[in-house]
């Protein structure tokens, strides 16, 4: 295992579920972000697109739907109407689902510092030094 807190068993299951279902209805650049002992919000967030809005929407509500039948509660879902950026939080993992160009506007991974060396370090009183511009 490696340095830091792990998930728990609930949470590594529920995150199991997750990336199965987004593979499973063909989720585009899934990545997966742990959290776990760097943020309360979640142990893991996980980020994926779909083609188009109408693939973001079957995705979103498919997961839903595996959640509940995992967790016996429903998670909570934003943005499913226009279907451009889903939030779904399942609790101890929150997904967001884009359409490609949404993603790249908001890039949340880097807002996350994925992938950027500095995340390893970066605290809410050590942030990550900022990309220069391309």
């Amino acid at each position: 295992m490696t340095g830091g807190p792990a998930a728990s068993p609930e949470a590594d299951a529920l995150h199991t579920l997750i990336l199965q279902s987004l593979d499973d209805d063909q989720a585009v650049e899934t990545i997966s972000i742990p959290l776990a002992g760097k943020s309360s919000i979640a142990d893991f967030m996980v980020i994926a697109s779909g083609r188009s809005s109408r693939q973001v929407s079957s995705m979103a509500s498919k997961l839903a739907e595996k959640v509940k039948g995992q967790t016996g509660q429903s998670p909570k879902m934003e943005g499913l109407a226009a279907a451009d950026w889903v939030l779904i939080d399942a609790g101890d993992v929150i997904v967001h689902l884009f359409r490609p160009e949404v993603r790249s506007f908001y890039n949340l991974e880097r807002m996350w510092a994925f992938g950027d060396e500095s995340a390893a370090t970066a605290s809410p009183s050590n942030p990550p030094a900022p990309l220069p511009d391309a």
